[in-house]
């Protein structure tokens, strides 16, 4: 496994590759990155993995220099997962002296995590854009827990033409259904007794839906009800919406449904969602 910080030395390095699958984090691996790169193993040759926590993507009030890192706790379990090659770039590699191009989707910055965290797509896009230019990937890899991102890097490939094939991989869970995330590092033992609401919300308005209901305020209802239920859960938003254009749906129709939930305990903001199969998919 080699590991590269310019990237000059990167492309270099993936010279020696015809298909590459990829996939980017900010390190602070957990099983749910893992997956990730299990896939793209199973269907790439060779696989590269990005470690660079993007500072453009928050905002000022956010938990940037606290975000966790271990970076050699990642390259040991990137070794062992068989990962060819890592890309661990510093910020003044990635935005040089004198940067001052963004990729911009205006409409993802008016619902859900974009009007929650103003500029925070802009940043996701814009770093997702440049890494693709240096890993040049084959295939790259993304978690369905992250949705709107996944939307947005979609777009963003079809909108510039892109040569890459995005591929969306499940959510992967604890046992009682919280959805893995570098974050659960910051829940108290409370807050992570009590942060597995997020999914019993989502499943009870999943098992709403199965059961014949369309309407959509009715299934934002049901989850709001199930969080009621939890003293220490703050909802920032509750949304049920369509899942290509992200816009929020009185009455789900063939196209099906994304729910997605933001949830605070006390400093902890945590997400989650349940993808809603249309009767026409």
């Amino acid at each position: 496994m080699k590991v590269l910080h310019t990237v000059a030395e990167f492309r270099q390095a993936r010279a020696a590759f015809d298909v590459l699958g990829f996939v980017p984090t900010m390190g602070y691996l957990h099983q749910g990155h893992l997956a990730l790169v299990e896939q793209a193993r199973r269907e790439c040759p060779a696989v590269a993995v990005s470690i660079f926590v993007n500072p453009t993507q928050f905002g000022p009030n956010e938990d940037y220099a606290r975000y966790p890192r271990d970076t050699d706790r990642d390259l040991t379990l990137l070794e062992a997962a068989g990962v060819d090659l890592v890309f661990i770039p510093s910020v003044e590699e990635m935005y040089p002296p004198g940067f001052g191009t963004y990729v911009i989707q205006p409409a993802a910055d008016e619902v859900l995590e974009g009007a929650a965290r103003p500029g925070h797509f802009r940043g996701v896009a814009t770093v997702v854009c440049k890494l693709f230019n240096i890993v040049q990937p084959t295939k790259s890899y993304f978690g369905q827990k992250d949705a709107q991102q996944t939307v947005v890097v979609r777009q963003m490939v079809r909108d510039l033409n892109l040569p890459v094939e995005i591929v969306i991989v499940s959510t992967v869970r604890e046992p009682d259904g919280l959805a893995l995330s570098s974050r659960n590092v910051y829940l108290n033992a409370e807050q992570r007794a009590a942060a597995p609401v997020l999914y019993r919300a989502l499943r009870t308005a999943a098992e709403r839906y199965a059961a014949g209901e369309r309407d959509a305020e009715t299934l934002r209802a049901v989850m709001r009800s199930v969080l009621t239920g939890e003293p220490l859960a703050r909802p920032d938003y509750i949304s049920v919406a369509h899942p290509l254009t992200l816009r929020e749906l009185d009455r789900i129709g063939a196209d099906g449904a994304l729910l997605s939930l933001a949830v605070r305990f006390d400093q902890v903001r945590l997400i989650d969602n349940w993808l809603l199969e249309g009767e026409g998919t």
